[in-house]
């Protein structure tokens, strides 16, 4: 496993790669490690893993995975060109000495390129794609992944009443309102499509109730 890092260590790194970007995006990045556990989240990637971020944003995980894990083969996407761009930025100093891709997608249909990869990470994503697509884009991501490879799902546990405090966090930083899962809906969706569930865990931190599913194809 990667060296356990702290947040504190993490929200100390951001602070320096995020001078470029703008405001709202700024204070994404940089106040993301209080709010979301990126250090367990690191803790997935193994040395030899490469690792595949859906819905990057503005490229922090990726960064995070570069600077701290061993792992050389790092690739992002996300539906804005915008977000790409920042996130190319952000991690301009590790495209040339490790393999850091970013992509633009459409929002459903993943690259077949994500077929190279060990580790896969939607982290805080699904609760923003439509509930009446959740299960065909969890589908589309199994399809499109090597038999073996690894999908670390994090999102927000609506089983949870502190999950409102999510919903109005999307709409003062994205204008919208999510729609997240209870856990336990989670874990059936990801088992009706084939996901064999190798761990599932929640943490909370201050009022976001998080959970996790690490599931193997």
């Amino acid at each position: 496993m990667a060296e356990i890092i702290s947040q504190n260590s993490i929200s100390k790194y951001l602070k320096t790669k995020s001078g470029n970007l703008g405001i709202i995006d700024k204070l994404k990045v940089i106040y993301r490690p209080l709010i979301c556990p990126f250090d367990k989240l690191l803790n997935y990637v193994e040395n030899d893993d490469s690792v595949f971020d859906i819905g990057c944003g503005s490229g922090q995980f990726c960064a995070l995975v570069a600077k701290f894990t061993a792992s050389e083969n790092i690739m992002g996407i996300e539906i804005s060109d915008t977000l790409i761009q920042n996130a190319k930025n952000l991690n301009q100093e590790f495209i040339s000495s490790k393999s850091v891709q970013f992509e633009v997608f459409n929002g459903f249909e993943i690259p077949n390129t994500i077929k190279n990869y060990s580790k896969i990470f939607l982290i805080d994503v699904l609760h923003h794609v439509p509930k009446k697509n959740q299960f065909d884009f969890l589908k589309e991501i199994y399809s499109k992944m090597s038999n073996g490879s690894v999908l670390i799902l994090k999102d927000i546990d609506d089983e949870s009443l502190l999950v409102y405090f999510n919903k109005i966090h999307d709409f003062i930083f994205s204008g919208e309102i999510g729609f997240e899962l209870k856990s336990t809906v989670a874990k059936k969706l990801t088992k009706e499509i084939g996901f064999n569930i190798i761990d599932g865990f929640s943490k909370r931190m201050f009022v976001y109730p998080h959970y996790f599913l690490i599931l193997r194809k």
